[in-house]
């Protein structure tokens, strides 16, 4: 189905409206409806007067404590009812948050607290003890602060923020191989919270969701709009939030009506066959570039979105209908309100409309720049030349892009090597920077391969150290310690040296393609020795881009992770007829141990049958579970 969206996709500024922070919102809609849904999470869940409490006796606590505007909140704390009131609870005592999520690295997490010079951080029991040694002051809500919490005033905090104080940090990838902190302030927020609500008319009958990662950008644009605006957001458990099959499910359960889903998990659902009629009335994606456009029998409208970091989650969106051509892809949409896009030649020109340059943005949604790097900031956050603002400033993305002729925005890829890995924004030279403190390896570098189902996955090549054998699982292992597992190369190529450009830079274009023969492993190869094991390899092969894969070859140590999992299960139902869960996969993620559970699962079916249902499946004139086999 292609439904235009309601609102405007353009260039066109918004009518100004009163500046008004963030949290400030939120108590207005707690004033107006004290005993609608807020939010909900399973079996617990807490009204918009509940919401309003809870934030306001913590903001009290954080503020005796000596929060207070522009200072710096670190939060760690699992995706739940919680963490939610907390994030509030640090806007409302005048702090800008730190979002920190607890599954990554212990390092990574410490280096953010550091780099960011955060003063406190609130976090849980179980967790407190993985931060502990960092400079900042730990208030952990279940634990010693949860009495002194408790005992706090209900009524609103007083606290100086403005507009342009700041709201909420997000560490990103960086050029130089260090992370770094994006600095948005209220007023960029409101500026998306406002363009969202009027684009897709958000009201307090809305239910929406909340999947992302705390750590993602996305979480703030899935949290933000909707309880500012007195609409419920609704948070699936984990296992439900990454698998497209069970995620549909819900959605449908819950009778949602706005979701996000990153961009790979999107291109499942809406391939997925959905009813006629259903409450979900928008799909919004991002984060990837969008390779599928949806049917015209989609009950929903898929809306494309795109937008760094650095300029407050969305700078382009547009609704994305059933494929027109068939050579064309899906846009990235148009500028969103008070927002403006720029492609220019490498001497800041404008190009000529259709030709590619790169892409600027400027407008309302342009970040203060990195916390504590006025250098890195310089770089990247330039003076606005197309503004009559003298202190307008436009940010230099480093993607490429075109201008269509209707004025929709062309996504063509990166002027760097600056990469995007299941919704991940990510710097290479941050990956090759950790492996290069591994003293077996004495070069490296990691670029992007597009698998066969054209998803994207990190390769690493490297030059060992003389004289050291290399094992695969000893790479990944010394990655995970310090790296989310998203920017862990899927695989490793031994090379003797790397291929170089006459000016000594690392040829990339020269690099070898990964093959069965040049991909590091620990073991040598074992082919497959059943029917089974053959059909399994065949299916991890091909989603994991491999020439082949052999039968004791384990589906995460050659780059499997749970949305492929998915895929895989989906595959194994479709050749075997039978159902088996993602967790089968972390249970047995050999080829042969895979291949004995859907063996133990064929068996099982049949001795459930009758005799003469059994023959009647294994020998019908056409074929049956022996051909499939």
């Amino acid at each position: 189905m292609e439904n235009p969206l309601p609102g405007r996709f353009d260039k066109m500024n918004t009518a100004e409206r009163k500046p008004e922070l963030i949290h400030e919102l939120v108590s207005e809609q707690a004033s107006r409806n004290p005993q609608a849904l807020a939010i909900s999470a399973g079996c617990k869940s807490l009204t918009y007067l509940e919401l309003e409490a809870r934030a306001n006796r913590m903001a009290h606590h954080l503020r005796s404590l000596g929060v207070g505007s522009e200072v710096v909140v670190g939060l760690c704390v699992e995706r739940s009812i919680s963490q939610i009131v907390c994030a509030l609870a640090i806007l409302k005592a005048g702090g800008a948050y730190l979002p920190l999520d607890p599954s990554y690295p212990t390092e990574r997490l410490k280096f953010t607290l550091e780099d960011s010079q955060a003063p406190f951080l609130v976090t849980e029991d179980h967790l407190a003890e993985r931060l502990s040694g960092s400079n900042c002051r730990i208030i952990s809500v279940d634990g010693a602060d949860r009495v002194q919490i408790e005992y706090q005033r209900s009524e609103r905090p007083v606290n100086s923020s403005r507009p342009e104080s700041l709201a909420y940090v997000i560490y990103t990838s960086g050029s130089t191989g260090v992370p770094k902190g994006v600095a948005i302030s209220h007023q960029n927020l409101r500026n998306l919270i406002q363009w969202h609500q009027d684009t897709f008319q958000v009201t307090s009958k809305d239910r929406a969701t909340y999947l992302a990662g705390l750590g993602f950008d996305a979480s703030v644009w899935e949290l933000w709009p909707y309880i500012t605006a007195g609409a419920s957001l609704h948070l699936p458990e984990d296992s439900v939030r990454t698998d497209p099959e069970s995620l549909q499910r819900w959605l449908l359960r819950q009778e949602i009506t706005i979701s996000f889903a990153p961009t790979p998990l999107a291109e499942r659902l809406i391939t997925l066959s959905w009813p006629a009629r259903t409450s979900l009335r928008i799909l919004l994606t991002g984060g990837d570039v969008l390779h599928r456009f949806p049917s015209r029998e989609l009950p929903f409208t898929l809306v494309n979105n795109y937008g760094p970091t650095e300029c407050t989650v969305v700078a382009t969106s547009g609704p994305v209908g059933a494929r027109t051509e068939p050579a064309s892809r899906p846009t990235i949409g148009l500028p969103i309100a008070n927002t403006q896009i720029y492609i220019l030649d490498e001497n800041f020109e404008r190009v000529a409309d259709g030709a590619s340059g790169e892409l600027f943005i400027g407008g309302k949604g342009v970040g203060r720049g990195y916390l504590n790097h006025p250098e890195l900031t310089a770089e990247k956050f330039l003076p606005n030349p197309f503004d009559s603002n003298p202190d307008a400033r436009m940010y230099r993305t480093g993607d490429l892009a075109r201008f269509l002729r209707d004025g929709q925005v062309e996504f063509l890829g990166r002027v760097d090597d600056q990469i995007k890995i299941r919704g991940h924004r990510i710097e290479p030279n941050e990956i090759t920077s950790v492996l290069a403190e591994n003293p077996v390896i004495q070069q490296s570098v990691v670029v992007a391969r597009e698998l066969q189902d054209g998803e994207k996955s990190l390769i690493g090549y490297f030059v060992p150290a003389p004289g050291v054998r290399v094992r695969a699982s000893d790479l990944k292992s010394a990655l995970l310690k310090r790296l989310p597992d998203y920017m862990v190369p899927t695989a490793f190529v031994q090379l003797e040296s790397l291929p170089l450009t006459p000016s000594g830079k690392v040829d990339r274009t020269a690099l070898p393609p990964v093959t069965s023969t040049n991909t590091l492993t620990d073991n040598t190869y074992v082919a497959p020795r059943t029917a089974v094991e053959e059909r399994v390899a065949g299916i991890l092969a091909q989603l994991l881009g491999l020439e082949s894969v052999g039968a004791e070859d384990n589906f995460f140590m050659l780059g499997g992770h749970s949305l492929l999992g998915t895929q895989v299960i989906i595959r194994l139902r479709d050749i075997f007829g039978i159902e088996l869960s993602l967790r089968t996969i972390f249970e047995a993620p050999t080829v042969a141990e895979l291949a004995a559970r859907v063996e133990a699962s064929l068996i099982a079916r049949l001795e459930a049958m009758s005799e003469e249902e059994a023959q009647r499946i294994l020998e019908p004139p056409s074929g049956g579970l022996l051909q499939a086999i």
